[in-house]
């Protein structure tokens, strides 16, 4: 199985995703079996051989 785990600003915020969806609000992301999570967030890089997703959240890009 290829799932990740995604981590907002270093912090784990959500394991087991299987799907992201970039919306207007930020990255809809999808397990197998919770309730879709809507992530503020910006894409910042993603490591395919650790299964890690990184975002910034939007505060943080805004402060820099």
């Amino acid at each position: 199985m290829c799932q990740a785990t995604v981590y907002v600003d270093e912090t784990k915020v959500m394991e087991d995703v299987i799907w992201f969806e970039p919306t207007e609000d930020g990255i809809l992301a999808r397990t197998f079996f919770e309730d879709p999570q809507l992530i503020k967030g910006i894409l910042k890089g993603v490591d395919l051989l650790k299964h890690r997703v990184i975002l910034v959240s939007p505060e943080k890009i805004n402060h820099e």
